[in-house]
This record gives structure tokens, sequence and C-alpha cells, in this order.
């Protein structure tokens, strides 16, 4: 089936074909023609199978199609719940970008930015609100926000949303919006939790999970080295020398380490840039957009970056450290291989983190290949580093000293 065989509005149909858009992958097939009927869907699919379009074409036409009866009424009549600032502004721009040839008005809103600005925008009308919890909750008891005439409820990335407490925010949205409505729930794993959640929200829904044995998408290849931790920094920039030219997300566990890796590349000539909690929102969000745009090519991230962030033709993902939550294992190898490309994950662990390695392998429900290093290739890797010398363990004890800790790298 092509998107040119559902019945949705014709500008929809001619912007996803200039967006590439051609056939739907699994959850969109199994979830658009649904939601176009008006049922309530609860949907499981992994990362990087295309959910944000799943449920974005058929809200974008549901609105089109009924336009001039909302232009006198300035209120929302979509909302669609994200778990971060990072999701809203994507998905936002997802909305936008597919109803671009249509009059439905789409918007992120989010905190950490200003909001007389949003609120202007919210009073010339707005038809799709992607919005987090806490600037929406702000907003609505401002009296800035009415919501109280949305039609289409979207919960994206619901798991995510439950690990950062977000549940009671998800309730108390309930008696907020009328009764009658369409609810659409999206998660990439399931749980009893998000089972629990998911039937306080939807009405009679349809079910649909896409959950392959292997939860990492077929479209990575992905393996795990064994390296000594003060050894990780030679192993990452022999990989970022081997793909030179080529996108990189690197995966880091805290924020302090991600600085430190930024600094220990830098020293051997290769340029990064830093993404993490503590850099304020407007600059993380040009550092995302440099990423895209491929003025930079290596991003060092915390797992701020794992969930969701679509960013186009990553080539490798390289863990640093392991993720101490198996889930984001996979979300991390997800940032790569998206849709039909093909990606990789290589992801680097010392012996204290074979609890974390066990911990991915039982989630994942198969061993992952071992990429195997001889004593000569080791080695070889060390020297050949630019900065190749002892003079890095002293570097790295001044600053541990400096910040008052004694942190490997």
């Amino acid at each position: 089936m092509k998107f040119s065989d559902y019945s949705i509005a014709p500008e929809i149909k001619e912007q996803l074909e200039v967006l590439g858009f051609k056939r739907p992958t699994d959850i969109q097939f199994k979830s658009i023609s649904h939601i176009l009927n008006g049922e309530d869907v609860m949907a499981i699919a992994q990362t990087g199978t295309g959910k944000t379009a799943a449920f974005a074409i058929p809200t974008i036409h549901m609105i089109a199609k009924r336009k001039s009866k909302y232009d006198s009424h300035k209120q929302v009549k979509c909302l669609v719940l994200v778990p971060t600032r990072e999701l809203a502004k994507q998905i936002a721009t997802v909305y936008r970008e597919i109803g671009k040839r249509t009059r439905v008005k789409s918007f992120g809103l989010f905190g950490g930015v200003e909001q007389e600005q949003q609120i202007a925008t919210l009073n010339n009308g707005i038809d799709v609100l992607v919005a987090t919890p806490g600037r929406m909750f702000d907003l609505i008891s401002q009296g800035a926000l009415d919501v109280s005439a949305v039609e289409y409820l979207v919960l994206d990335e619901a798991d995510l949303m439950m690990d950062l407490g977000f549940a009671k925010d998800i309730k108390d949205i309930l008696y907020k919006i009328p009764k009658r409505r369409q609810t659409l729930f999206f998660s990439a794993t399931i749980s009893k939790k998000i089972k629990s959640l998911a039937y306080d929200v939807v009405n009679n829904p349809i079910r649909i999970q896409i959950s392959p044995k292997n939860p990492v998408a077929n479209t990575i290849r992905h393996a795990v080295v064994n390296i000594d931790m003060d050894d990780k920094r030679f192993f990452l920039e022999n990989m970022l020398k081997e793909y030179a030219g080529h996108k990189v997300v690197v995966f880091v566990r805290t924020k302090v380490r991600v600085e430190r890796v930024v600094a220990a590349m830098k020293r051997v000539l290769i340029d990064s840039e830093a993404l993490h909690g503590g850099i304020e929102q407007k600059e993380r969000f040009l550092i995302l957009e440099r990423f895209r745009a491929g003025e930079n090519r290596v991003l060092i991230t915390t797992d701020v970056a794992a969930r969701g962030i679509d960013i186009p033709e990553v080539d490798l993902v390289v863990n640093y450290d392991l993720p101490d939550v198996p889930e984001n294992y996979v979300h991390r190898c997800g940032r790569t291989g998206r849709g039909k490309r093909m990606g990789q994950a290589m992801s680097f662990f010392c012996d204290d983190e074979l609890e974390f390695l066990e911990a991915i392998e039982e989630y994942t429900g198969a061993e992952l290949d071992r990429f195997e290093v001889t004593k000569t290739d080791y080695q070889s890797i060390l020297k050949e580093s630019v900065d190749g010398s002892d003079d890095w363990k002293k570097l790295l004890k001044d600053s541990n000293l400096e910040d008052g800790t004694e942190d490997t790298w």
C-alpha cells in the first residue's frame, strides 16, 4: 500500500511525496486507518519505526477536513503530550512539515524559553499543540491556554513519561479536556505500569504491537568490545578518524564525563560538541541544529539525546559508556539505522560494566556480538594516538584534582 492510496487530503499526499514518504512503515500501516476511523489506539513500537508520522498524518487530515468550522474558534483541537523539550520541538516540526500545504497550525510548547512569545502565538490560534507537561500546566493555570476543546489527545513516548514521573500530569490533564475525544497512546516499550496508564486514558482501543524478537532494529549492526576504562578515549579517537566526515553520536554516562571526553577529543584534534542537561535549552537546540545540518559531525551526549530525537543520516553510534538502564541501549542504537537506512553501533565496555552488559543482553533476549581486538591491534591503537604519550595521565589527574573527584575516563 502507498500513501497515495489512503483517504487523506490531496495536499497531505502531495507534501508526503515531496518529503519522500512513499510507503508506510509497519506502525504507520497498522495505525493510520484505525485513527482515520476515529478509534482509540494503543501502539507499542520500537524507536525509529516512524511513530510520529503514524499519528501526525491522520490527525492533520482530520483537522484540515474541518478547518473552516474551526476558524471561528481559536482553540487547540489536538494536544500531543511528550516528555522532553527536544521531542516537543521535533514533533511540532514534523507536524508543520507534513501539514505545510494545509491550513493546520502547529506549535511546540516547552519550558526553558520565555513564555511571552508563546502566549502571543497561542492567542493567534493553534490547531495542534505539542507540549511538555510543565509549561502546559503553567499556561493553563495563568489562563493563557485553553484545552477545553481538544478532540484528539496523543501521548507519545509514554514509557519515558512514566520514567520521568509524569503519570500524575497525564491523569490531571484528563480532567481539563473533554471526555468525548479520540486518544492515541504510543510507547516504545510495554510494562504493567504502561498498560495500567494506557487503560486509564484510552477507550476500547485498537491494540498494535510491533515487537521483533530483538528490539534493536534490523537495520542496525551492533556489537560490543572489551576495553579498559582508561583506554576508551584512544579507541574513540581511532573510530572517529575512521569515520571522518560521517555523523557520529557518542553516548557517555554523565554530563561531567561528556565534557571530559570532548576535551580529550580536542587534544587529539577532533572537533566535537557536548550535549547534556546542564546546557541552556536555547543552546541545546542550536547544537542539535548544527549537528542535523552537518556543521558539526560529532555529538558527545548523555541520554538526553537517546529518546525520540530524529537526526537524519547518523552513520555510527558509539556507546562510550554502557547505559545503566538496559532499555536505553536500544534507544541509543536507534539514533542510527532509521527508516530503511542502515547504521552501525559499537559499545565499549570495561570489566566494571559487565553487570550493565548482562542486563542489556537479558533485555534484548540475545547475546550481543563481541568484536575481538588482538593484543597487537590494541597496542597499535594506543600508540597511533596523536596524544599517545603518557602525558594524558597527568592531565587527567590534574583535572580530577581541580574538580575534587577521582573519576576515570
